[in-house]
């Protein structure tokens, strides 16, 4: 059990910490976009600035070749385990604004959601343990582990700089286990643990027709529409019952043991009302596979983006000269990322339709995917701080997207990765009108607390 003294803290200071969040959430820190550079800068002194008002933490902002690192630590608990605490600051473009009820960086409060880009994935979330941290040393006896942060900015764009970052600064972030604040739990109404979580591998790819677009009339019958071409492209992508058909594809995937598709089996997920949730009049993917299955231990390819040609209000008769579209693979274990992306680009080039140039422009970087053993003692200590606030056992569960510092720090430094975000997969991150339920916010405040007062119980 965490000291009362420092629940009571956190209980004291409920309002004042959800102005802090509404105040995080307020800065437009997109981080794909140039236009918000001065916003990333902000969002990475604001964290800073909360860390140095946390307690006696040593902080630093560190340059990558993208957007800074927030680092702080505090080493003062000799003997007791060291935990790296991972989120980002970084946030998704709010695009489109028309579908937003408020304004994406006017974090607004309806009934008992609190409205913004970026407040479920990882603002929110991200705050909890620095209000923590603040809570343990406002008690007076220090924190129960020593605590590493390693706040990023560049999550939303795959942290491109973070490999590097990891690989040169091995001996700073040494520790025993990384506490993530980012991940999201499945759903509301069961708190959750997450074991695996797959990779990510990316192109675009542009097909060019004539030099210039062409009027439809004049043209049309006598040069390739680059938009047909990039359809039967992208058609050739899977087969008619949603296999991928990309050759070697599946090459290096292992099937699941009897055993693990048995425990996913006996999860409580109900399809009627999974597809009522997401709007979709039925499910749909590779055959032979359940839905969870396919959504978290299935390699998928998808496609993001199309566009090209006259996309304005009425008619305009025109062959377009380009057509372009962007194609992103969640991968599983074994599966390489450089190895995907020079498969689907030889796919292409094979199906490539005459009268078109093809060119495509692998992502700039990928990740592998990743897991932990439900055996880890930071695991077993997460699921009895669960426990211990919502009064049952966690559900174990696998990730269908990407959290890329997971497979690195386990490359680079052999360390597993706990997610312990207490946002959840409902949230619409990623879309309009994202939210953050503010009950968790405070559940949160709890839950780490216990966690860290757990862990400290057990020496190195």
């Amino acid at each position: 059990m965490a000291p009362s003294p420092v629940l009571a803290h956190l209980e004291a200071r409920r309002e004042a910490i959800l102005e802090e969040l509404i105040a995080f959430a307020s800065i437009a820190s997109v981080s794909t976009a140039p236009s918000h550079a001065r916003d990333i800068q902000a969002a990475a002194r604001w964290v800073a600035n909360a860390l140095e008002a946390a307690g006696p933490l040593t902080v630093r902002v560190i340059a990558t070749n993208g957007h800074p690192v927030v680092y702080g630590e505090w080493l003062g608990a000799p003997g007791k385990h060291t935990v790296l605490v991972y989120g980002h600051y970084d946030v998704q473009p709010p695009e489109p604004l028309d579908k937003w009820i408020s304004p994406p960086f006017v974090p607004t409060l309806r009934d008992g959601r609190l409205y913004a880009r970026g407040v479920s994935d990882d603002k929110g979330p991200m705050l909890i343990p620095i209000k923590v941290a603040e809570a343990f040393f406002a008690a007076g006896d220090g924190l129960p582990v020593n605590v590493k942060f390693m706040l990023e900015g560049e999550e939303e764009i795959g942290s491109p700089s973070l490999d590097a970052f990891i690989k040169e600064h091995t001996d700073l972030l040494a520790a025993d286990v990384v506490l993530s604040a980012d991940g999201a739990m499945w759903r509301i109404d069961e708190p959750s643990l997450t074991v695996a979580s797959r990779g990510l591998a990316g192109l675009e790819l542009t097909v060019t027709g004539a030099a210039k677009d062409l009027h439809s009339g004049r043209h049309g019958g006598g040069v390739a529409n680059p938009l047909h071409a990039m359809a039967r492209l992208i058609a050739s992508l899977h087969d008619a019952g949603g296999r991928v058909a990309v050759p070697g594809f599946y090459d290096r995937v292992v099937d699941l043991t009897p055993a693990e598709r048995s425990a996913i089996a006996e999860l409580p997920f109900d399809e009627r009302s999974y597809l009522a949730q997401v709007g979709a009049s039925a499910v749909f993917g590779e055959p032979g596979f359940t839905t969870l299955e396919r959504q978290w231990t299935r390699p998928t390819l998808e496609v993001n983006g199309m566009w090209g040609g006259y996309e304005g209000p009425g008619q305009k008769t025109v062959i377009p000269s380009e057509a372009h579209a962007k194609i992103t693979c969640r991968l599983v274990p074994d599966q390489d990322p450089d190895d995907i992306v020079q498969l689907v680009i030889r796919h292409l080039e094979q199906q490539a339709p005459p009268g078109t140039r093809l060119s495509i422009a692998s992502g700039d970087h990928g990740a592998r995917a990743a897991h932990i053993s439900p055996d880890h003692f930071a695991l077993r200590a997460a699921a009895e701080a669960l426990d211990a606030v919502y009064g049952m056992q966690p559900l174990v569960v696998r990730m269908g997207g990407t959290v890329p510092i997971a497979e690195l720090f386990q490359r680079h430094m052999g360390l597993d990765t706990v997610f312990f975000s207490f946002s959840t997969a409902d949230e619409d991150f990623h879309a309009p009108n994202e939210f953050f339920r503010v009950h968790r916010l405070h559940e949160g405040l709890e839950a780490w607390a216990r966690y860290w007062e757990i862990l400290g119980r057990a020496t190195t």
